[in-house]
């Protein structure tokens, strides 16, 4: 069944957070917003702060997901990750930025990749 881009992207938010805590990350924020952008996912690993992108398709006819997050793209999560920082009383020592690209065929199990500290 084809979902609605939000829709989709919702399932892939909510896929990436599972995988994440399975991994034994703590979700800190979901959609977290500023005038700079929005960030999918804000997590806890150990003692690591992850700022995670997450992309979602349901076919590879426009590519990987993973391939959605440019050079552009990452500076942009840099500095929101830098403004979520900021609008924090706590400090976090490490800080990275990752990556988890899903791909939701439309019949099949989704497949999700998780790349670690990619910028």
């Amino acid at each position: 069944m084809q979902l609605e881009k939000a829709e989709l992207g919702r399932y892939g938010e909510d896929l990436a957070a599972a995988h994440l805590e399975a991994t034994g990350c703590r979700i800190l924020a979901r959609n977290w917003r500023c005038r700079h952008g929005e960030i999918d996912l804000v997590a806890l690993d150990q003692e690591c702060l992850v700022v995670c992108e997450v992309k979602t398709r349901q076919s590879l006819r426009a590519g990987d997901p993973i391939e959605a997050v440019t050079a552009l793209k990452a500076g942009r999560l840099r500095r929101l990750a830098g403004a979520w920082l900021s609008s924090q009383e706590r400090f976090y020592r490490d800080v990275r930025i990752d990556v988890v690209g899903i791909v939701r065929p439309l019949s099949g199990t989704a497949r999700l990749v998780h790349l670690k500290a990619v910028a």
